[in-house]
């Protein structure tokens, strides 16, 4: 009776520790999304940059502000787009480290459910034995 119960609370923290780990891997995806979102905002970001280096300094720019476009001083334009640079690489490095930490939980889980496993196996090896 009691090597029953022992199996059952194997099992039971089996099935909490794996659903651990698919919320983990969950907020892992959810991660990746939001990485990705911040790359491509990057990317267009510095290709507006670029454009704007371009052009001369008299040039006319606008920014657009809700349905509105609104001129714009170029360098003012350049500091804006160079800012929103420097946040979107600082948010992609914190969500790299985040991510990070995040993988390294999952290895720590994927190891404690397997080391369930494993007793799980010499319990019911060691139960058929006898």
């Amino acid at each position: 009776m009691g090597s029953s119960t022992a199996l059952k609370e194997l099992q039971r923290e089996l099935e909490n520790k794996a659903n651990d780990l698919r919320k983990l891997q969950k907020d892992i995806g959810k991660n990746h999304e939001v990485r990705k979102k911040y790359t491509v905002q990057l990317g267009e970001n510095e290709l507006v940059l670029k454009e704007l280096e371009l052009l001369k300094e008299d040039a006319n720019v606008y920014k657009l502000i809700g349905p509105v476009l609104v001129k714009q001083d170029l360098a003012e334009a350049n500091a804006n787009v160079k800012k929103r640079i420097e946040y979107i690489s600082a948010e992609l490095k914190r969500l790299d480290a985040t991510l990070q930490d995040m993988e390294e939980k999952q290895n720590s889980k994927k190891e404690g459910i397997l080391k369930i496993q494993q007793r799980i196996q010499s319990f019911q090896a060691g139960k058929a034995k006898v």
